[in-house]
């Protein structure tokens, strides 16, 4: 049987590098098999530039980038980590220079978005802008979703938001790309998450639930009872964390006695904050709190 190849561009924007940190904890596949192995029979990734991971640096590796950018077109996935500043033409984050002036990682992206299959937004920054796009946000930073709209690129956008995204929503969406094609708007959810990972409330399936609708909640961090006083915000949250469990599957977020801070949500982090402390104003979430 013929293998198949999909050729993979990585592109960094304002972030911590997180995203990737994570994808690199993944447990199943390990990182190792993600990228030397067939994630599907048949087809395996060919993670052509990530600017963390790749042995190439300077002119080198860009040259490998907008060499795939042209000889790939139409057939790369172009991943976005990070969040795309767009103030002052974007001079905030920059990736590699032409002619010996750098070239704004918003330049980058619309130029490699235009030529892609699909675009899959990691994280939460790349998303929905995340941290770097908290108030006062002086760098303009945007999520991939919005500045692809404002350039009228017409390239499908996934959403795989999280600070930072489980390493299997990434994997199984990359996955589901290689197995069945692109996926259609019934597998995603109106924030173009995929519905597989994205589909219930942290609230639907938290172990701590009973307490809540007992009205026993916790008061101080370590007391038995619901979170929800002490800033959880499962009740607005949509994540399948209370079923996956993080660090191959040992122990989640609440598990461990803190609360849920809404980290896949677009209200984080400017609504959802300050992280540990009640939510007043629920009202500007959805769904409405039950």
């Amino acid at each position: 049987m013929e293998t198949k190849r999909q050729p993979v561009i990585w592109l960094q924007g304002a972030g911590c590098t997180g995203c990737s940190i994570s994808i690199m904890n993944s447990v199943s596949p390990s990182i190792k098999n993600l990228l030397l192995d067939e994630v599907v029979p048949g087809s395996f990734l060919q993670l052509v530039f990530h600017p963390t991971l790749m042995a190439a640096t300077g002119e080198a590796s860009i040259e490998v980038m907008l060499d795939t950018r042209e000889k790939e077109e139409g057939r790369y996935i172009l991943v976005m980590e990070g969040g795309i500043p767009t103030a002052r033409g974007g001079i905030f984050a920059t990736v590699g220079e032409k002619k010996k002036e750098p070239v704004t990682v918003l330049s980058r992206f619309v130029s490699l978005a235009r030529g892609s299959l699909a675009i899959i937004a990691l994280g939460d920054c790349a998303t929905f802008g995340g941290i770097p796009a908290a108030r006062p946000n002086p760098t303009g930073c945007k999520g991939a979703k919005d500045v692809v709209e404002e350039e009228k690129i017409g390239v499908p956008v996934i959403n795989v938001p999280g600070c930072p995204p489980h390493p299997d929503w990434f994997v199984g969406t990359v996955a589901h790309i290689l197995l069945y094609g692109l996926m259609s708007s019934d597998d995603l959810d109106e924030l173009n998450r995929p519905k597989i990972f994205y589909g219930q409330l942290i609230h639907e399936n938290c172990p701590r639930r009973p307490y809540f609708d007992e009205g026993k909640f916790a008061r101080k961090l370590g007391e038995e009872g619901c979170l929800y006083e002490l800033g959880c915000k499962g009740p607005f949250t949509y994540a399948d964390c209370p079923l996956r469990h993080w660090n191959g599957g040992v122990n989640w977020v609440i598990g461990a006695g803190s609360p849920c801070l809404g980290c896949t949500e677009p209200s984080f982090p400017d609504i959802t904050g300050p992280f540990y402390k009640k939510i007043s104003h629920w009202e500007k979430l959805k769904p409405s709190l039950k």
